[in-house]
C-alpha cells in the first residue's frame, strides 16, 4: 500500500479514461485528482502538488507539450507520465525529451499502467532522499566564512583557484580545516557534479596506497581476484583529496608525479596507460621544505603540487572566529541529537576565546559535540567542557580591557594589546614577536597595519 501522502493528478479530455485511472489509482491506495483542460491541470499543480501527472497529448485547449512544457517550469520536481495514442508515439518521444518519465498507450493495459506508475513514483522518492542526503553532506562539509583577516585570505584563495584546475597545496596544523576547504574548492568549481574522493597518505601502507590511488588488474598480486580501479580513475572528471600527502612514500611519489605530468595513470599489475582528467588538492601539516631537505619529499613533486600553496591559519590566529565556529558546531549537534542547545554560557565564551586550542577547528568542534551529548542545555556550561579546558590558565593582560567595549572593540583591544607585549618582549623585533605569538611575518605585517600599530 503507497504512503496516504502520495497523489496523482490526471489531466485527460476522456471521462471513461479518467473513470477508469481514478478507480484503478484510487483502489491502490493513492489520493486522486482530475482534470479535463490544460488550464485546469495547471491550476490544480499549483493547488493539490501532486508527485505525478498522467497528462493527455490531446487536450482541448492547449497542446499536450505545452501543457508539459509549463508544468515542468512550475513544478521542476513533479513525475509527468504522458498517455498517447498509437498514432503519436512519436510525440510521446519528444515529450520524453522534454522532460516526461515515460508513456502509455491507449488503449494501456492495467498492470503495465500500476508498474509505470509505482516504478516513477520510486523514481520520485528516491531523488528525494538523495537530495536530503546530499543537503545533510553539504551541511556538514559546509565552510564557515571567518571574519579574521588570515581566515578571509585564505578563503579568498581558494574562491579564485577554484575557477581553475590547478593543483591545489593546502598547508596547515592537524585540525585546521583542509579537507573541508578542499570539499568547498571543488564544489566552487566547475567538476562540483562529478565525484570528490579523498584519500589519507598515512592510514595505509605503501602497496595498498598505490592500489587505492591507481588501482589494480585482476592478478596483480595475491588476492587481487578482479580489476579495481583506484580513487585517482573513479573520480574522472572530478577531484582527489590527499590528506597528508607528505608522509607519501617516495616510491609512490614518482607515480604521483607521472601522473600530474602526463595525466595518465597505469593500473599496478598492468601494461596499458589511461587518460585520466582528475584534479588533485593535496594537504599536510608537514613542512615539505624541511622534507625536501632530508631527502623525505621529491622536489620535483613538491613543485608539481605547489602550483597554488593556501595556508590555513591555526585557531589561536583567527580569535574573531571562534565563537562563530562555536555556535555553528553548536547548531549542528542539537540538531543531530534533538536537544534544546540554543547558546553558550557567558563564561564558557570566556574560556573559548581564552583558550590556545592546540587541536584547532577539530578539537573545538569536539568539546561542542561532547557538550551537547553530556550537557542538558539549553545552555553549554562550564560543567559540559572537559577538564583540560576548564582547568587552562587564562592569559592576563597588562592593561585589562574595559568593560564597557562591545565584543568587537574588546577583541581588537586585547590584540593590540598582545601584539604591544610581544614587540615589548622582543625589542621591537617584528620576526621575533611574530614567532613568540606564533604567527608568520606576513600576517603579523598585516596586523600592525590593521591595529595601526606601525
Amino acid at each position: 500500500m503507497p504512503p496516504l501522502s502520495a497523489s496523482i493528478l490526471i489531466v485527460d479530455d476522456d471521462p471513461d479514461i479518467q473513470e477508469v485511472l481514478a478507480d484503478r489509482l484510487e483502489a491502490l491506495g493513492y489520493r486522486v485528482c482530475t482534470a479535463a483542460t490544460g488550464r485546469h491541470g495547471l491550476a490544480l499543480l499549483e493547488a493539490e502538488g501532486p508527485q505525478l501527472v498522467l497528462l493527455d497529448l490531446g487536450l482541448p485547449d492547449m497542446n499536450g507539450l505545452d501543457v508539459l512544457t509549463a508544468m515542468r517550469t512550475q513544478a521542476p520536481d513533479v513525475v509527468v507520465v504522458m498517455i498517447t495514442a498509437y498514432g503519436t508515439v512519436e510525440r510521446a518521444v519528444q515529450a520524453m525529451k522534454q522532460g516526461a518519465y515515460d508513456f502509455v498507450l491507449k488503449p494501456f493495459e492495467p498492470d503495465h499502467l500500476t508498474l509505470i506508475v509505482q516504478k516513477a513514483l520510486e523514481r520520485e522518492r528516491l531523488t528525494s532522499q538523495v537530495q536530503v542526503l546530499a543537503d545533510a553532506v553539504g551541511q556538514r562539509y559546509r565552510l564557515v566564512g571567518g571574519q579574521s583577516p588570515a581566515m578571509q585570505e585564505a578563503l579568498a584563495q581558494a574562491q579564485r583557484v577554484a575557477r581553475s584546475s590547478a593543483t591545489v597545496l593546502l598547508l596547515g596544523e592537524s585540525g585546521t580545516g583542509k579537507e573541508l576547504f578542499a570539499h568547498a574548492i571543488h564544489t566552487w568549481s566547475a567538476r562540483q557534479a562529478q565525484p570528490f574522493l579523498a584519500v589519507n597518505c598515512v592510514v595505509l601502507t605503501r602497496d595498498l596506497l598505490e592500489s587505492e590511488l591507481f588501482g589494480h588488474e585482476k592478478g596483480a598480486f595475491t588476492g587481487a581476484a578482479q580489476l579495481k580501479k583506484g580513487k585517482v580513475e573513479l573520480a574522472q572528471g572530478g577531484t582527489v583529496f590527499l590528506d597528508e600527502v607528505g608522509d607519501m612514500a617516495l616510491e609512490l611519489q614518482a607515480k604521483l608525479l607521472r601522473f600530474l605530468q602526463e595525466r595518465e595513470i597505469e593500473r599496478v599489475g598492468g601494461t596499458r596507460t589511461i587518460p585520466v582528467d582528475t584534479r588533485i588538492i593535496a594537504a599536510t601539516n608537514r613542512d615539505l621544505v624541511q622534507a625536501m631537505r632530508d631527502g623525505h619529499f621529491r622536489e620535483d613533486l613538491y613543485y608539481r603540487l605547489n602550483v597554488v600553496a593556501i595556508s590555513l591559519p591555526p585557531l589561536r590566529q583567527c580569535r574573531d572566529d571562534i565563537l562563530t565556529l562555536a555556535h555553528f558546531y553548536l547548531q549542528r549537534f542539537a540538531a543531530e541529537t534533538k536537544k534544546p542547545f540554543t547558546g553558550l554560557a557567558p563564561d564558557v565564551q570566556e574560556r573559548f576565546l581564552a583558550y590556545p586550542w592546540p587541536g584547532n577547528v577539530r578539537e573545538l568542534a569536539n568539546v561542542i559535540e561532547r557538550a551537547v551529548v553530556l550537557g542538558a542545555g539549553p545552555q553549554i556550561t562550564l560543567q559540559d567542557l572537559p577538564p583540560s579546558l576548564v582547568g587552562a590558565p587564562l592569559p592576563l593582560l597588562a592593561s585589562p580591557v574595559p568593560p564597557t567595549l562591545s565584543y568587537h572593540d574588546a577583541t581588537v583591544a586585547f590584540q593590540r594589546e598582545l601584539v604591544r607585549q610581544a614587540l615589548a618582549q622582543a625589542q621591537g623585533n617584528h620576526t621575533a614577536a611574530a614567532q613568540a605569538l606564533g604567527l608568520q611575518r606576513t600576517y603579523f605585517q598585516r596586523l600592525l597595519n590593521s591595529l595601526d600599530l606601525r
